[in-house]
């Protein structure tokens, strides 16, 4: 049996080798990165059978996408297309005072055009657990058919879902409409801090912020990210909180997604919401030390850091 089955877009994220600008640089380089991809490799490293499903264009670049989920321990399952393209982002990493900038180019992208017939139901209604991105619904009106019947299809598994709201891709009022229409087939979302603020029009502390949501929407969990400050997940009305542990920064592009996937993990493996929360802070510190979206830390890394954070409470 498969734990997690994930379903979404992933992109290939073009950047400026050497810290450059996008608009000086001579050379890039090119990583594949998508937030349902990016949280299966995570579940995946930390010990979970994970898929992937999606569509891409028959193509080297809708080929390099699915190469690089196998090489990661990712199963893949994917509807080849003729038509359509590989959705590309560009991305210049910022440093401070300087903001970073982000282009998305998902015009027109294959899974624009997915429709629920194209994935094997059957294994969505097998797994263990089920998880979409906001993001990916943000691209068609076919693939929020299709991801309401992957969520749908689930049945009385868990399901799982990311805000990942991204301006780029749709206005806080087209996510908020959206959203609402699935969130009634979502048992977990998660959420980066800013992202619930903006496209719930929330204000007040995190606890407050994740008590709303999971009240207004009666999911059983709300998972709220800090970046550098940790996390807190909300649980029958019970906060857990989980500070992050402070390192040199190396990428921080993927700690999101390593956070969401190694936090499932733990739900599925049988830990509770706190046991699960530290487990998610672990991933997502040791992946800001390391290049990519896609993390490559361990589980013994993992462990480890888990214990040194027990030790400091």
């Amino acid at each position: 049996m498969t734990d997690l089955v994930t379903f979404g877009e992933t992109s290939l994220c073009v950047s400026p080798a050497g810290g450059e600008r996008l608009e000086t640089a001579a050379d890039a380089r090119i990583r594949v990165s998508g937030t349902e991809s990016n949280v299966a490799v995570a579940a995946a490293a930390m010990g979970a059978e994970a898929a992937w499903l999606s569509k891409l264009p028959d193509s080297p670049l809708g080929h390099r996408v699915e190469r690089a989920l196998r090489e990661h321990g990712v199963e893949t399952t994917v509807a080849w297309a003729d038509d359509g393209r590989q959705s590309l982002e560009f991305a210049e990493p910022g440093v401070e005072p300087r903001e970073g900038r982000q282009i998305q180019d998902r015009g027109d992208a294959a899974i624009a055009s997915v429709t629920p017939g194209e994935l094997p139901m059957d294994r969505v209604q097998r797994a263990d657990a089920t998880f979409v991105a906001g993001s990916t619904l943000a691209l068609s009106g076919s693939v929020v058919e299709t991801a309401e019947a992957v969520l749908r299809a689930a049945g009385g598994s868990v399901v799982a879902m990311d805000l990942d709201y991204n301006p780029g891709l749709w206005s806080p009022e087209e996510a908020r409409e959206t959203l609402a229409g699935v969130f009634d087939a979502v048992d977990i979302l998660v959420a980066a801090e800013d992202q619930a603020r903006t496209v719930f029009e929330r204000s007040g502390e995190p606890r407050e912020l994740a008590h709303t949501i999971a009240s207004t929407h009666d999911f059983d969990v709300v998972v709220i990210t800090r970046s550098e400050w940790g996390a807190l997940a909300w649980h029958d009305n019970v906060i857990h909180e989980e500070d992050s542990v402070d390192v040199e920064a190396v990428d921080p592009s993927g700690q999101h997604e390593a956070f969401t996937g190694a936090f499932l993990e733990r739900l599925l493996a049988g830990g509770d919401a706190g046991e699960a929360l530290s487990h998610g802070v672990a991933c997502a510190t040791l992946t800001r030390t390391l290049p990519g979206a896609m993390t490559t830390v361990t589980r013994a890394e993992v462990a480890d850091l888990v214990a040194e954070m027990g030790d400091r409470r």
